[in-house]
């Protein structure tokens, strides 16, 4: 019999049982027991517990499991992974990718360690409902391999598309510093953490510009921008120390984005954007971004006198 992570396990000689929580080898899982050990077994002393949860005969079909919505107020919409703690395996936890929203996902989850991929979940979530995606042992976090969400936004209104959105995301202990809280759609506590939050989200300066034009309780006004933007990040955040690269950098776009779109809504000829020399990363996805703005004519190394190769000025139409 074949198990995966996550599938809830019996032991043949004992009475014992738990979750799958780690695959040491081709012959031996590691199963959490309900006193929050992991223990090596081999795999013929094990046999799956049916009508618990996902069993091993459903992995080549995942199936999301629906979940009736207790209060779906409690958040705001939006694309989240709840982590549920287990009540009978303390340090297991079960990942639940949580559709909070009125469109439908098509989705797939693939998770990286040393270069090695694994499909972990693929399959549809409905509106406001969740689906188990995955489980682990929190005592292994150090272990967890890196997160590919890579999801597919189904409206059923008349709607324009929405790009497809692939979140990459290595969880860390900071994830799980917080206090636990009730989940929304799940029946135990843990910690819940948004997913779209992670991806840029721009604004339609040409929806800006129309703002204006609204009546006074409709209008949203957006601030003119510094003719220089700083993107260092200890200009942006004071807790950058505890911030990962990625999420560095992801702040930053997030802030360069911004700034670009509010300068284009007041009509500037010019900005310029001092992100500094580095390895080049920030530079490089800023400039790739400013190469498929409409609104932009060009742009060049700024002032290299001052900035050397650290800034680019941009100069708008």
């Amino acid at each position: 019999m074949k198990f995966k992570l996550g599938d809830f396990v019996r032991f043949v000689d004992e009475k014992r049982e738990g979750y799958v929580t780690k695959i040491i080898d081709a012959q031996t899982l590691g199963v959490t027991d309900e006193d929050g050990f992991e223990i090596p077994v081999a795999i013929s002393n094990l046999t799956s517990v049916h009508g618990h949860g996902i069993t091993a005969e459903e992995q080549d079909a995942p199936k999301p499991i629906q979940v009736s919505v207790p209060t779906i107020s409690k958040i705001e919409n939006g694309i989240y992974v709840a982590v549920a703690t287990d009540n009978k395996a303390g340090n297991v936890v079960h990942f639940h990718l949580q559709n909070q929203s009125s469109s439908v996902l098509l989705m797939s989850l693939t998770t990286e360690r040393k270069e090695k991929y694994t499909g972990a979940f693929h399959g549809i979530i409905e509106a406001y409902q969740s689906a188990l995606v995955y489980s682990a042992s929190l005592a292994d976090l150090d272990l967890w391999p890196e997160f590919t969400f890579q999801i597919l936004i189904s409206g059923k209104t008349d709607a324009k598309p929405v790009d497809p959105l692939v979140i990459r995301k290595k969880f860390r202990a900071k994830d799980f510093s917080s206090e636990q809280k009730e989940l929304p759609m799940a029946k135990n506590k843990g910690w819940l953490i948004r997913l779209d939050d992670l991806v840029p989200i721009t604004i339609d300066a040409q929806k800006l510009r129309e703002s204006f034009f609204k009546s006074p309780a409709e209008k949203k006004t957006v601030d003119a921008p510094a003719k220089e933007i700083d993107l260092h990040i200890e200009k942006l955040r004071d807790d950058h120390h505890f911030l990962e690269p990625d999420e560095i950098l992801q702040i930053q776009i997030n802030h360069f984005q911004n700034s670009l779109d509010a300068a284009i809504v007041h009509h500037f000829d010019k900005m310029i954007f001092i992100h500094g020399s580095g390895n080049g990363t920030l530079r490089d996805k800023i400039h790739k971004l400013i190469s498929k703005n409409p609104h932009i004519k060009t742009y060049m190394d700024a002032r290299k006198e001052k900035f050397g190769y650290g800034a680019t000025e941009v100069v708008f139409k």
